[in-house]
């Protein structure tokens, strides 16, 4: 099997969990996911079949949800699913206070991931860090925020807004969350995430594991094509003869107008797709060279 699985999270399951049930239900040993989820949100999860796993460090890594945050109190985990630091109703916050924040979350921001997460310090995740006890000095990240839209905003004791937005990888919308209500002096935590977009994948076209398991029982599940999650590359198309001596690991002489930026999705005539290929400068010229190839003549 070799493709691509848009998956909708549940709640309550890690994405590793995912993975391994993906795994149980098509009997398939090489399964691999792109973008984890915390347990808590739901949402589109990328899940490479066979060798599609070799594509995964190619996807685009833009990512996009819907978030809703909760005002006036903060948690150890930075969402509602950690124990609750500081709990103080502020029926008085309104919308015009929380939308004078908004523009500090867009462009490039720097935030601090929360303390329960997967970032790696010291050769440890922060996770096991934390569930120690363990303090540690956690490094300032870099992210990038595209877009951040206002969709809905719920007053009372403990107000909540909801948002959508567009973000790079290695974005935590719980640290989102938790600045917003910090710098508004109220605090902030994440109360549901539900991502939209993912890799190239749109919640809309994603499959719930019951529909999965249903589609595998009447035999009608079919992987993605495993170039779908690629679209964002640059393609060429080659001659059969080339093709042939390309996915038997062959330099292939071309031009390089068009061809400049790598990786490069490669094509046989009739639109199969082979593989990913780079252009290189090689001792006879411009050449594409094979990279991941997965079509076997």
């Amino acid at each position: 099997m070799l493709g691509f699985l848009n998956l909708n999270k549940p709640a309550g399951l890690t994405s590793h969990d995912c993975v391994a049930r993906v795994r149980r239900l098509l009997r398939l040993k090489r399964v691999g996911h792109a973008g984890t989820l915390d347990p808590a949100a739901t949402g589109v999860l990328p899940i490479a079949l066979g060798k599609a796993t070799r594509f995964i460090q190619f996807l685009p890594s833009q990512k996009a949800y819907h978030a809703t945050i909760q005002f006036g109190m903060t948690t150890t985990t930075d969402d509602l699913e950690g124990e609750t630091l500081t709990s103080h109703p502020v029926p008085d916050l309104s919308l015009e206070a929380v939308k004078a924040i908004l523009p500090q979350f867009i462009g490039k921001i720097e935030q601090i991931p929360p303390r329960y997460s997967a970032i790696q310090v010291q050769g440890k995740r922060l996770y096991d860090l934390a569930r120690k006890g363990e303090e540690i000095e956690i490094p300032v990240r870099t992210v990038e925020v595209f877009n951040l839209e206002i969709l809905a905003w719920h007053p009372g004791e403990f107000p909540r807004l909801e948002i959508a937005i567009d973000c790079g990888a290695g974005t935590y919308i719980r640290s989102i969350a938790r600045d917003w209500g910090e710098q508004l002096k109220v605090g902030g935590t994440l109360a549901g995430l539900i991502r939209t977009q993912s890799s190239g994948f749109d919640l809309q076209d994603s499959l719930t594991l019951e529909e999965l398991e249903t589609q595998i029982q009447q035999k009608k599940f079919q992987p993605l094509d495993p170039s779908r999650g690629l679209q964002h590359l640059a393609k060429i198309h080659l001659s059969p003869d080339e093709a042939m001596r390309w996915c038997q690991g062959q330099f292939i002489p071309i031009y390089t107008e068009g061809f400049d930026r790598n990786p490069i999705r490669v094509y046989q005539e009739k639109h199969q797709f082979l593989g990913i290929g780079k252009v290189i400068n090689s001792e006879s010229g411009w050449c594409l060279a094979p990279q991941v190839v997965i079509y076997n003549p």
